[in-house]
């Protein structure tokens, strides 16, 4: 019933000035400039204005001031309608062609309803307030790190060692007038041995130090000069190793080994140096070694679950009680 096509009106209630023309509304001809339907517009509006109306009531108390404020109403909304000149161009359209009801009502209601502030605004606002809070929030991550391997006594003993190498600790002790106490003495010292290990331990993964750089901003910002210099890069490594056959570099085959393992570049990074050799020294690059290396990974970790009581328990437990009983045992 809804696609059956409706009878040809131009006029309808809820569209535009309703059952009446806007230019017949303002009084003005359909070839009127914005001038002149800004002055016809002003001259109404000052005579219906409900503060500027004195009529007289012509049929009980307020009728006549609720007929003047209904119809300065009509006289805004012809004078909405007419003043922009795509909102005009549709209203002389739908005159034109009354046929065409839905695509009149679509019209109406899609500029009615478009937003009024630039979606690139938001967009761009949006994009900065997640950028800031991403910024700040891997601040915050570094410095738990920090705070974390200046508690671990492998890490604390080397920033001690190194500091004492430097003589900062020494500064720290001072006599006479100048002396202080031992709790300031003790968070200067703090603050001396989590510095080395920001300059002297390079944190790597998640919470190594931010850089401006990676921030969401940034990444979108730069997104065209990355692209060019993957395309780049692509087009170089098809010359060099697949038309001219060079010898892969350690680089390009720890490349090739970490896409193997479907590792991103800062999970990679994060392993240990020796991993990384022991990868080089087994020639992961290699397809069939790593499918053989993934093998052995596979069942030395299912070696490891055989032998874990915890997955024992959970084995026993599935083979008895299951999901889907519920039990009172503690384990």
């Amino acid at each position: 019933a809804a696609l059956l096509p409706r009878p040809a009106r131009a006029l309808t209630d809820r569209l535009y000035c309703g059952r009446r023309v806007c230019y017949e509304v303002l009084g003005v001809s359909r070839q009127a400039s914005k001038a002149e339907i800004a002055r016809a517009y002003r001259q109404l509006a000052r005579q219906y204005h409900p503060d500027r109306y004195r009529g007289e009531p012509a049929g009980g108390e307020g009728s006549g001031a609720q007929a003047a404020h209904e119809k300065f109403l009509l006289i805004a909304a012809a004078y909405e309608t007419l003043k922009d000149e795509e909102t005009r161009k549709d209203y002389d359209y739908m005159l034109d062609h009354p046929e065409e009801y839905y695509r009149h009502y679509y019209h109406y209601y899609s500029r009615r309803l478009a937003p009024k502030v630039d979606v690139t605004i938001v967009i761009l606002v949006t994009v900065c307030a997640i950028s800031v809070f991403q910024f700040f929030s891997w601040w915050s991550s570094y410095n738990e790190a920090i705070n974390y391997l200046a508690s671990v006594p492998k890490y604390r003993i080397q920033a001690t060692e190194i500091a004492r190498q430097q003589g900062l600790l020494n500064k720290t002790k001072e006599k006479g007038k100048n002396r202080r106490s031992k709790e300031e003495i003790r968070e200067e010292e703090e603050e001396i041995i989590k510095d080395i290990i920001k300059n002297k331990i390079d944190i790597k993964g998640g919470y190594q130090k931010p850089k401006i750089y990676d921030i969401l901003l940034f990444q979108i910002l730069l997104a065209p000069f990355y692209w060019c210099k993957y395309v780049v890069w692509y087009c170089w490594w098809i010359y060099c190793f697949t038309i001219k056959g060079q010898e892969y570099g350690v680089e390009e085959k720890l490349y090739i080994i970490r896409r193997y393992m479907k590792m991103s570049q800062s999970q990679f990074d994060s392993l240990e140096d020796h991993q990384k050799e022991t990868f080089l020294e087994r020639q992961l690059w290699i397809r069939e070694n790593y499918e053989v290396y993934k093998r052995e990974q596979e069942e030395e970790l299912k070696k490891k679950m055989a032998m874990d009581p915890r997955w024992k328990r959970y084995r026993r437990w599935m083979k008895n009680e299951g999901p889907g009983r519920l039990t009172f045992i503690d384990d």
